[in-house]
């Protein structure tokens, strides 16, 4: 979500090497991003200057409207009733119990569609919810979804960083934001070739870079980083 469509397409474009695609729809126009053809994302110029800017994750939901329903019994909030966009799904903005906003959905790909890549260049390869009480925020979305924990890292001071997966694979991870007052909210990590030669378009196309490169096991290579917008995103390669 942007005000900027034009300067979102071309940073992102040259730093992760997405191409776009225009899906007209009523009021406004859909930037569909995609890696190796595939659609893994969207572009969507915000209505009001009072709006913030930033990435909103998908989770898949088998039923939006009975998951609506699950989530507002945990705790959680709806921000707006699910709607429907004709070939693409089912969707609805919602918050966790302690703000760390997302979106539930359903697609409904047209026939032939290709769903995105799980891994690799372009796709999401990290989610980081950053949050007041991550073992509340896993509670939550543990009960919600089943997803169930990984391993478990000692940062020292930072605390836990606690990994969660989807299935059998690590997905991502949870833990507490060094500032208690500060809002929770999910950074997402985009696979490149390369976190080094990433980091110099970063900062050739007017980006920021806020931490790193440094390295996580695995090993891979991980940077994180704001927009010319100021939104904040992250990289994640195999290379250094």
């Amino acid at each position: 979500m942007t005000h900027d469509v034009s300067q979102a397409l071309a940073f992102y474009g040259h730093v992760v090497g997405w191409t776009s695609e225009a899906m007209p729809m009523e009021g406004h126009t859909y930037q569909v991003l995609k890696a190796g053809g595939r659609g893994m994302g969207g572009v969507m110029q915000l209505s009001t200057r009072e709006m913030r800017a930033g990435w909103l994750g998908y989770v898949g939901a088998p039923d939006v409207d009975a998951d609506l329903q699950r989530l507002e019994r945990a705790g959680g909030t709806v921000q707006r009733p699910a709607m429907d966009i004709p070939h693409v799904g089912r969707f609805a903005p919602v918050c966790d119990p302690q703000g760390g906003a997302f979106l539930l959905f359903k697609p409904q790909p047209p026939p032939g569609e290709v769903p995105a890549a799980a891994s690799g260049v372009g796709s999401v390869g990290w989610n980081e919810l950053v949050t007041r009480d991550w073992e509340a925020a896993f509670a939550f979305y543990s009960e919600l979804f089943g997803w169930t924990k990984g391993d478990t890292m000692d940062m020292g001071p930072m605390g836990t960083y606690q990994l969660f997966s989807v299935g059998a694979e690590p997905v991502g991870a949870m833990m507490n934001a060094p500032d208690a007052s500060a809002p929770a909210s999910w950074l997402y990590y985009f696979t490149v070739e390369s976190v080094g030669a990433a980091l110099k378009r970063v900062t050739e196309k007017g980006g920021v870079v806020t931490h790193g490169p440094f390295e996580v096991p695995g090993p891979m290579w991980t940077l994180q980083c704001k927009d010319p917008e100021g939104t904040p995103f992250a990289l994640v390669s195999a290379k250094p």
